[in-house]
């Protein structure tokens, strides 16, 4: 990719300060081993530090925005006090793009440089933050999900791998391919970094649902298949989107498309699926067993 403009630069220069603080901040000894209480250490210092970041990289006349983007900034990072990171905090990273986008700090020329250069810098550091402060997937559906973190590494790869005819969604099965292109395909990426947490395992076990997906003819269809997941199962569920702020430069000012749930139709997800695991929706008979766009 060509080199960046000086804004997305700047934004990206701000995750990889973050970044360097991970190597001052080491988890610390506990009992449990999920939630690093480190990691409140860490986000201690992005609600106090990145204030002043936002406002550096602001001009004079948009730095009174600094109050709504913080909001977003921080939360992109997940959750403090249950120290776990989900879909909605992945959300959150975006709204604090397209804010910055509103502000006209971003251009729409920007949009590809925000995907594969900010967004998979910001990524970097979250599978970073995971790993090391062990955070608690927030909502994850175990293998019913893409991954137990992160939605949009697979709607956006898949839109990168549009018109790509060597590499194909079956492709994700040959592991000599992900080692070559996955420095330059996020889709393949975000494959590949699963393969390697969960290796020991078949891949079609520990993540069924892209491997069904991988069996769909085009990077189309498996496009339009991740948007409408991230509607259905991120930006539709309550308990996910509930957390999100809204403000002058994100309002809610919608008519809201459906009544709310009361939640008896609730299916709890097993916590110990076992080898017998099947879609908690399986028997539903509103609800497909297959994924949106495998029909």
């Amino acid at each position: 990719m060509k080199s960046l403009r000086y804004n997305v630069q700047k934004a990206v220069d701000l995750v990889d300060e973050l970044n360097s603080w991970v190597d001052e901040i080491p988890p610390i000894q506990q009992p449990m081993r999920f939630g690093n209480k480190a990691f409140r250490t860490f986000y201690d210092r992005v609600v106090e530090r990145t204030p002043a970041m936002q406002e550096d990289m602001l001009s004079d006349n948009l730095k009174g925005a600094v109050i709504e983007l913080a909001a977003y900034l921080n939360d992109s990072f997940g959750n403090r006090v249950r120290i776990d990171y989900g879909t909605g905090h992945e959300t959150s990273f975006i709204v604090w793009m397209s804010c910055l986008h509103k502000l006209g700090f971003f251009k729409q020329s920007d949009f590809p440089a925000l995907v594969l250069r900010l967004f998979t810098t910001y990524l970097a550091l979250m599978r970073r933050l995971q790993k090391l402060y062990m955070l608690e997937p927030a909502g994850s559906h175990g293998v019913w999900g893409l991954d137990d973190y992160h939605c949009l590494p697979f709607y956006f790869g898949s839109a990168q791998l549009i018109g790509q005819h060597e590499i194909l969604p079956e492709s994700v099965h040959n592991d000599t391919v992900l080692q070559e292109n996955h420095a330059e395909y996020l889709y393949l990426d975000a494959i590949k970094f699963i393969k390697e947490v969960k290796a020991g395992s078949p891949f079609a076990e520990t993540s069924p649902m892209l491997n069904d997906i991988s069996a769909l003819p085009s990077w189309e269809k498996t496009n339009g298949g991740m948007l409408k997941l991230y509607e259905g199962e991120v930006l539709k569920k309550l308990p996910v989107i509930q957390h999100l702020r809204f403000g002058t430069l994100f309002p809610c000012t919608w008519t809201p498309s459906h009544e709310a749930d009361d939640g008896s139709t609730y299916i709890p997800v097993s916590t110990h699926p076992g080898a017998g695991v099947r879609a908690p929706n399986l028997d539903l008979e509103s609800v497909s067993a297959k994924a949106p766009w495998a029909q």
